[in-house]
């Protein structure tokens, strides 16, 4: 029987992540730097690596399932087209006009997130729908065709189109697509109906604007993706990871680029997820650290938590309110600019200050020697003994501890009048206690104790940083699974084809048929099964996830309730005691009984089924000694360096217990175990860390 395999890719900022996996598990790892210039470059250089060492016949790979940061790098750096916005007359000025609340209550100088299409391309069209759907104006086709041959003829490169009220009634903007699509053919066009069917113009106007900001380089990704794939052997079923932890044939990621948005992400949270599912570990804290960011995710019950509101390029990383309001959805995490790219600098108060800007790939960290000369959350990891100089990346790239330690003393140290080692273990303790504030609020926001949830910490950073995150959360233990400095990668091979699918409505529960909302449901039971078909999951195959969003009328925000499959005697007082029951657990009290309940959207899953894969590896790659001798590493508890035994990761067997101080190695991540802790080696060869007992 011939084996099938599959290999997951995850191009981040700094690193691009690969692994390869048969039905039992991951077999092999790799990781290359990622090509800025063109990101399917460093996939290509990588799927070469990994099939000369595996020695697989490129034929036998099934499927590549790929996640990137490409979608919020563009947003974030502002590379994608130019494009226009066409709004109902009178609405050009909502994507500025936004919320009109201030995030920064008391700065008069308070800097405001930019619309992707800057005012002399926002058009006001002459149309006009009612809340219901009833038509007040019709579109004036003929201004469109006028404006489709100017736009045409002009710089811009991209189309989005958000009427009012076109979640309800949606011709005028099909009407539009069609007559640009005549006059101005190589315009790509994006309409909200189709993007992001629901209440909220802003939000829908912003995330439409989104979608057609980063079309086109989406879509020339994706081709020059799938051509370096193909030339390679392999058959080319890719498949591309949506932010919410679905797949999509990239076909529909070519449509809907944005709901790419956190798909890099999304990969590690559903590994964490897996792990939680699968070792009695059901609630754990995702701890997901690169060389760019560091994400963080909830998983109770073995599953992560989704939302839909996401802000992109925020001008204040943690104050919501400051980005551009993107309504996909995605898994529920909060973003960190600390990586292991992450600068390090001293302010005009003589203070240090830790990213969020990052060295990347391109020129990297002082200690890459490729021309970077900031100092680096990296180079002060290599300072402090942490990483092996001759053993990143598994030996394939040599570090500069000499230029780390330059930069460090020339940018910190000396201008705090510190040692350059003193400089570099404030720089590790500040990154981790920024992550850990992060987390704490992320947590605690969200109803849960921090102190009961272990950290499950990965990527190429983060069993770097864990232990100190960890204890500054008081986490009771961080779990280090086999290769996690290519976790997301990993993660990306356990999830199912799936799609989510929402609808806008107002439905009185209390005056409510239960024919109002099934037509909606089936509505989208069908489109997101028409979609699944396209991605060649049979219909037998298909499950659907059914949600109301439900508000007391008047409110501004609603909760999530699980809809049931089928119309029941009491489903109206049963949906209901489910929405207070929500509603209390959320805010912590009951809501006003006097207010009438109303449902204001429906959202559908389509899932096929998700793929049998375990997260444990079915290969060991190494036969050498456990034991990789010794080196210095700096503890602030010991006073400064102490003789460490570094330890060789895949020729540790389970049971095996290693007491801190210690350094645990792999190619793609290193593990530092403090003095008064211990690691254990679990049965699925994860690292269990924690505080010995006194």
């Amino acid at each position: 029987m011939t084996a099938v395999y599959t290999i997951g890719v995850d191009v981040g900022g700094t690193f691009t992540d690969l692994c390869l996996a048969d039905e039992n598990g991951p077999i092999l790892f790799a990781k290359t730097l990622t090509s800025p210039a063109d990101p399917s470059a460093g996939v290509e250089r990588g799927l070469e690596e990994l099939l000369r060492d595996s020695r697989i016949d490129p034929g036998d790979v099934t499927r590549i399932v790929h996640g990137t940061t490409l979608v919020t790098n563009a947003i974030i750096e502002r590379k994608g087209a130019v494009t226009a916005l066409l709004a109902t007359a009178g609405f050009r000025d909502a994507v500025e006009i936004g919320r009109e609340r201030r995030y920064e209550l008391y700065d008069l100088l308070v800097e405001l997130p930019r619309p992707l299409a800057p005012r002399y391309l926002r058009f006001d069209v002459p149309e006009r729908v009612y809340a219901d759907g009833a038509v007040d104006t019709p579109l004036d086709r003929s201004y469109v065709e006028r404006l489709g041959r100017e736009l045409a003829s002009s710089s811009v490169e991209s189309v989005a189109v958000c009427y009012l009220h076109s979640f309800t009634n949606p011709a005028h903007e099909r009407e539009t697509r069609e007559v640009l699509a005549r006059v101005a053919p190589d315009l790509p066009v994006a309409i909200s109906s189709d993007v992001a069917p629901e209440l909220g113009e802003y939000e829908r106007a912003s995330t439409t604007l989104a979608n057609a900001y980063v079309l086109r380089i989406v879509q020339t990704y994706l081709a020059a993706l799938q051509g370096r794939v193909e030339s390679l052997g392999v058959p080319g079923n890719i498949l591309v990871m949506l932010s919410s932890g679905g797949l999509a044939t990239i076909d529909t990621a070519r449509s809907f680029p944005i709901r790419m948005l956190e798909s890099g992400p999304a990969g590690g949270a559903l590994a964490a997820a897996a792990y939680a599912r699968g070792n009695g570990t059901p609630d754990l804290l995702s701890f997901d650290m690169g060389g760019t960011t560091a994400k963080l995710c909830v998983i109770e019950r073995g599953v992560p938590r989704i939302g839909d509101d996401l802000e992109v390029g925020r001008v204040y990383r943690l104050k919501p309110g400051s980005g551009l309001p993107v309504r996909v959805p995605s898994v529920d995490m909060v973003e960190v600019g600390a990586g292991g790219g992450s600068i390090a600098r001293v302010n005009s108060l003589g203070l240090v200050n830790v990213g969020p800007d990052s060295a990347g790939a391109d020129p990297g960290p002082a200690c890459y020697g490729q021309g970077g000369s900031q100092p680096t959350v990296t180079d002060a990891d290599l300072v402090l003994g942490y990483l092996d100089p001759r053993y990143f990346l598994g030996g394939r790239m040599r570090l500069d501890r000499d230029a780390a330690f330059a930069v460090l003393e020339e940018h910190v140290a000396s201008k705090l009048g510190v040692s350059v080692e003193e400089a570099a273990a404030g720089i590790h303790l500040l990154v981790n206690e920024g992550m850990a504030n992060a987390a704490r609020a992320h947590v605690l926001e969200r109803g849960v104790d921090p102190h009961v949830l272990p950290l499950f910490a990965f990527g190429g950073a983060g069993p770097v940083h864990a232990v100190g995150v960890a204890a500054s959360l008081g986490s009771p233990a961080v779990i280090v699974p086999y290769g996690a400095g290519v976790l997301s990668a990993l993660g990306f091979l356990a999830a199912p084809v799936a799609f989510d699918l929402v609808r806008s409505c107002r439905i009185d529960l209390g005056t409510a048929r239960w024919s109002d909302v099934d037509e909606l449901v089936r509505e989208l039971e069908d489109e997101g099964g028409g979609l699944l078909a396209e991605s060649g999951v049979p219909s037998a195959d298909v499950s659907f996830t059914r949600i109301a969003e439900m508000r007391y009328i008047g409110q501004g925000q609603a909760v999530r309730v699980g809809l049931p499959e089928g119309e029941l005697p009491d489903w109206q007082s049963r949906l209901l005691g489910d929405f207070e029951g929500a509603y209390r657990t959320l805010y912590g009290h009951g809501g006003p009984s006097s207010v009438p309940v109303e449902i204001v959207r429906v959202r559908v899953t389509a899932s096929g089924p998700a793929p049998r894969i375990h997260i444990e590896p079915t290969k060991r790659r190494m036969t050498t000694p456990a034991s990789a001798g010794e080196r210095d590493a700096y503890f602030s508890s010991c006073g400064g360096f102490v003789r460490t035994p570094v330890w060789e990761r895949a020729a540790l067997k389970p049971g095996a217990a290693l007491p801190g101080p210690a350094v645990v190695q792999e190619p793609e991540s290193t593990l530092v175990v403090p003095p008064d802790y211990e690691a254990v080696v679990t049965d699925e060869l994860a690292l269990r860390v924690s505080k010995t007992a006194v």
